[in-house]
């Protein structure tokens, strides 16, 4: 994990320092606007924390940071009132939101998919029981009609079988 912590204050260093231990991340502390840009051309970042003091006074400044920030967690604080517990709940509060977010995001499209391939089954299962009620169709055809209908049937009866949790869905 990467932060990037935008603050003109002193004892920024000495702040990034408490922060990266805490954590166990790589911590970068730009002190303007040209020094975050700067950083954000050369590598992504998983939080930038902007100080809110920089934001107030050149929103400007702050908007071109975020719009740089790409998939980064943005975060904005006051750094004169804060302290570095603070930012670092903050900062783990973020992080927890995000991997629920995305969590929530991938069973959304995982059942998205299932919904899908459930439909597609149906359909594949009742058009090869339709065609095999025909009457009028050729023996080799039934017969490749039939295994279609099985192999519809089979991938039906798995598909209705839930799925077990994975181990990182469950937190």
């Amino acid at each position: 994990m990467t932060i990037l912590i935008v603050t003109g204050i002193e004892g920024a260093a000495n702040f990034a320092a408490v922060v990266a231990e805490q954590l166990g991340a790589e911590v970068d502390v730009a002190e303007g606007r040209k020094a975050a840009l700067t950083a954000l051309r050369k590598r992504d970042f998983s939080v930038i924390v902007v100080d809110e003091t920089l934001a107030v006074c050149d929103p400007a400044a702050a908007e071109a940071i975020w719009e740089r920030a790409g998939l980064a967690i943005p975060l904005q604080l006051n750094f004169a009132l804060s302290g570095a517990a603070r930012l670092i709940r903050e900062i783990r509060a973020a992080l927890h939101r995000r991997q629920r977010e995305e969590a929530l995001a991938r069973q959304s499209a995982a059942g998205a998919i299932e919904s899908e391939v459930r439909t597609t089954v149906a359909g594949l299962l009742l058009q090869s029981q339709l065609a095999l009620s025909a009457g009028e169709v050729p023996a080799p055809v039934a017969e490749k009609l039939r295994i279609v209908a099985d192999l519809a049937s089979n991938l039906r009866l798995q598909l209705s079988v839930p799925a077990q949790p994975s181990r990182s869905a469950v937190r």
